[in-house]
């Protein structure tokens, strides 16, 4: 969709036209679901806040202003959303899986994997390097987690994450610098 057309359709969506609005949801749904996914890992918590997300959005859509692309402007409404999850889940304990019995294997490990191909050892391998990754990111500060997730999982500029955070694009990258180096430490003995 061209730029002055989607200002068009932010136009009318801003003077309350419902289908208007439609159309920026499902211009713009799979990429606010995937960020959210990228940020808390959770297909559940995801949709959760892919829908506070656009709630946010057409509660205040009549702010938007055209001074940044609207993309920027929903991303940055994202983020918030992402962060203050994530600011909002370190306060919560975690559950633990259920402890092994004495002799009996660990919960997760007596879960049966029914695919044809399976490689037992490749998958135990596997899942302990996404479970250290997800461990990792789980210790970075939200600000350093969210623009990790969005420069490396999403692909996003350091200037365009710089308008999302409304801070500089150094600012951006010296916080990038600092998640890096945390990540580094924490998983130096996987490479």
């Amino acid at each position: 969709m061209s730029e002055d057309a989607e200002l068009a359709l932010i136009r009318r969506a801003q003077e309350g036209d419902r289908s208007a609005f439609d159309a920026l949801v499902r211009l713009y749904d799979q990429n606010v679901l995937r960020l959210a996914l990228q940020v808390v890992g959770s297909p559940e918590e995801a949709r959760d806040l892919y829908q506070e997300v656009f709630l946010k959005v057409y509660r205040s859509l009549r702010q938007f202003r055209s001074e940044a692309r609207f993309s920027t402007w929903l991303y940055r409404v994202v983020m918030n959303v992402c962060l203050d999850h994530l600011r909002r889940q370190t306060t919560r304990k975690e559950v633990a899986a259920p402890a092994a019995e004495d002799g009996q294997p660990e919960y997760f490990q007596s879960i049966p994997d029914d695919r044809p191909t399976f490689d037992p050892e490749r998958a135990t391998h596997s899942k302990e390097i996404a479970r250290r990754i997800q461990q990792a990111l789980g210790r970075l500060n939200p600000r350093e987690r969210l623009v990790f997730e969005l420069k490396h999982y999403q692909g996003l500029k350091l200037r365009v994450i710089g308008e999302m955070c409304k801070t500089s694009e150094q600012t951006v990258k010296n916080c990038l610098f600092r998640a890096t180096q945390k990540l580094r430490t924490e998983l130096g003995d996987l490479v």
